[in-house]
């Protein structure tokens, strides 16, 4: 009995990863659009697809990132302007685009632009702070999305969306959690309309690494979204609690791996493989911690959370 499930399960691995090495014939003629690719993992994802041989088209928000981009890079590769917070770059772009693909239409669409700040209690914060983040993460990724599909729908392209293991898991305060919540809403509503044209979508799960999503000023940014709160929540949590905050935050940014290619290779795979997957988890924390834990009792969850957060405790807690 035990034997036969063994080989049954080793069958479907198998069958898989037979599955999962099939590649889309005729790379080289087919064009990708990618947002943020300034630094990161747009910016690796670019290098790596270009050196694979597809046309890039590569989305920065400077005009130095995206020269420093095309220094490192064949001439096949392709740079534009945009900020993704706005409806007159977004259209600018697609335009762009349309003007490059011409009859052959868009292969895939990389909705990689994202920020990871304002982050803190969310008493702390104020309405601007939370649009700040959904505009970029979510508003934006749903305008280009949309602005795109026609030219990805022409090819029966790949649409993939960067989301976070804090889209299954609410760790912070702030909009970030929430804008990655609402990717993976977005994402799964979109892959089941766009699987009649033949479209795949796919969610990327990055876990914590050393990106630009977290700027090397974040203590100064938290001295200023503490110094905005009100007396009578500064007078709740206390200063104790903010240095204690502060050190948990730098904590968790300085344990960001390094090896960005675990999650563009994701990246890549949603790209290029016949059958992509409609998940990628890219991370040990990713993984092994955050997403099982997502699966777990929502008490559970709050529990071992707690057991990683500020060790201090607010003022006035009960």
């Amino acid at each position: 009995m035990w034997l036969y499930l063994a080989a049954l399960v080793g069958l479907c691995y198998l069958l898989r990863w037979y599955r999962e090495r099939q590649v889309v014939s005729n790379l080289r003629d087919k064009y990708v659009f990618i947002t943020g690719c300034d630094s990161g993992f747009g910016n690796q994802l670019a290098r790596q697809l270009d050196l694979r041989g597809l046309r890039v088209l590569a989305a920065c928000l400077t005009e130095k990132g995206a020269k420093q981009l095309r220094d490192q890079t064949s001439d096949r590769l392709e740079t534009v302007i945009l900020d993704v917070t706005k409806t007159e770059s977004i259209a600018a772009a697609t335009q762009w685009v349309k003007e490059r693909t011409g009859d052959r239409g868009l292969w895939g669409l990389v909705n990689n632009a994202g920020i990871g700040v304002p982050a803190a209690p969310n008493e702390w914060l104020t309405k601007d702070d939370f649009l700040k983040i959904l505009n970029v993460n979510l508003i934006g990724l749903i305008e280009v999305t949309l602005s795109l599909l026609p030219l990805i729908r022409k090819t029966r392209g790949r649409v993939v969306n960067v989301s976070s293991p804090a889209g299954r898991l609410s760790v912070l305060g702030g909009g970030y959690c929430i804008s990655k919540f609402g990717v993976e809403a977005f994402s799964d509503s979109l892959r089941r309309e766009l699987c009649p044209f033949g479209v795949r979508v796919a969610i990327i799960v990055p876990g914590n690494f050393k990106t630009s999503i977290c700027p090397d000023n974040v203590q100064d940014l938290l001295k200023g979204l503490w110094s905005q709160a009100s007396p009578e929540v500064k007078k709740s949590y206390g200063d104790k609690y903010f240095e204690g905050y502060c050190q948990y935050y730098n904590k968790l940014t300085s344990l960001g791996q390094k090896d960005l290619s675990l999650v563009t290779n994701c990246m890549e795979h949603a790209l290029t493989a016949v059958h992509p997957r409609i998940h990628y988890s890219a991370g040990w924390d990713a993984v092994c911690f955050t997403l099982p834990l997502s699966y777990l009792p929502t008490s559970v969850a709050d529990f071992i959370l707690s057991l990683f957060a500020n060790a201090v405790r607010p003022a006035d807690a009960v």
